[in-house]
């Protein structure tokens, strides 16, 4: 008998002591900043992996003393339900509590890609197939088919995206980037329509679309904008051909080489504007925000004609009247 009281005392004391040595190791550990270098570390947590997987991966990789204390605590906390997917930054000195800090409430590691004013379509579709960090599920697939995809079949895709830099996390499709361009863009134009002056003549947002597309490949001069939707505003008015050589070129598309000659301008295509009247039937490229707010605001005044000043400023002589502007062509184009 007295053996046995002896055992279950000696028992007692060994789990006792275990137990008290485990604590021990388990308060240190939460206590002990990972092993990270002093750059941090990014870890990806992908979509329905479990704490477990992700604490083992972590030991594996070196930055984690004891995987299974890691879980335990998450577990016993409650923690280890409401880990978010995603990649993150670890910054060095990160103690296992604040781990799980950032892998619950952290905000995942964002990338940048920036569409710019004045691209076309094709351009817009080269950079968001080219990010190594985008998913990418639209390879193969023209624009027909994205239009489709994205929800707008049988829509242009042309001057439909937004140009802004976007940030997203890794695990982002191509097709939900693209998706918010368009909507920003649809945002805009219901945000300016209302702001524009009623006596514009633009039947519509698509017409303001189209206009603002054009503005944008005829300068990068911010100040010239209202000025050169003034010139087009009073064209469209009075019946006159826009006669604006951007459109010209879209219409060329593969055949165009850099060089505008005399005989495309009398190539008839439907975004000739030296040949046929009104707005081209789709926007030529993506307008920025100051060039719509231009096209539905344009700057008030008599001049109808414009010309490159071609001294490397970007900006334009304007002109009302056509000596004027032959005048100004003779000085800024031939040197006469």
């Amino acid at each position: 008998m007295r053996f046995l009281v002896y055992f279950f005392a000696l028992t007692l004391l060994t789990l006792m002591l275990a137990t008290g040595t485990l604590l021990y190791q388990a308060d240190r550990f939460l206590q002990t900043p990972l092993q990270l270098p002093e750059q941090g570390e990014i870890i990806l947590v992908p979509a329905g992996a479990s704490l477990r997987a992700m604490s083992r991966a972590l030991e594996r990789q070196g930055l984690l003393s004891n995987e299974l204390f890691l879980y335990a605590y998450a577990r016993i906390s409650g923690r280890a339900r409401h880990i978010q997917a995603g990649e993150f930054h670890i910054p060095q000195g990160t103690r296992p509590q604040g781990l799980l800090d950032i892998l619950e409430k952290g905000s995942p590691v964002q990338y940048q890609l920036a569409l710019i004013e004045g691209w076309n379509f094709q351009q817009v579709l080269a950079a968001v197939r080219a990010d190594p960090v985008l998913e990418q599920t639209l390879q193969g697939l023209d624009a027909e088919q994205i239009m489709a995809r994205l929800g707008h079949p049988g829509e242009h895709p042309e001057g439909r995206f937004f140009p802004d830099t976007y940030s997203f996390s890794r695990g982002t499709s191509d097709l939900e980037f693209l998706r918010r361009s368009y909507q920003r863009m649809e945002q805009e134009l219901e945000r300016l329509w209302p702001q524009r002056n009623p006596d514009v003549p633009l039947k519509d947002p698509y017409q303001a679309l189209i206009l603002a597309s054009i503005i944008e490949k005829e300068t990068g001069a911010a100040e010239e904008r209202p000025e050169i939707a003034g010139v087009f505003s009073r064209r469209l008015d009075k019946g006159m051909r826009l006669q604006t050589d951007p459109t010209v070129i879209y219409g060329m598309g593969e055949a165009y080489q850099g060089n505008i000659r005399r005989q495309d301008l009398k190539t008839d295509t439907p975004y000739n504007t030296y040949t046929r009247n009104g707005l081209p039937p789709t926007p030529i490229c993506m307008p920025g925000q100051a060039a719509l707010e231009a096209a539905l605001n344009p700057k008030p005044g008599d001049s109808l004609y414009f010309v490159a000043r071609g001294d490397g400023s970007g900006t334009h002589v304007f002109s009302s009247n056509l000596k004027d502007h032959n005048k100004a062509v003779r000085k800024h184009q031939l040197g006469k």
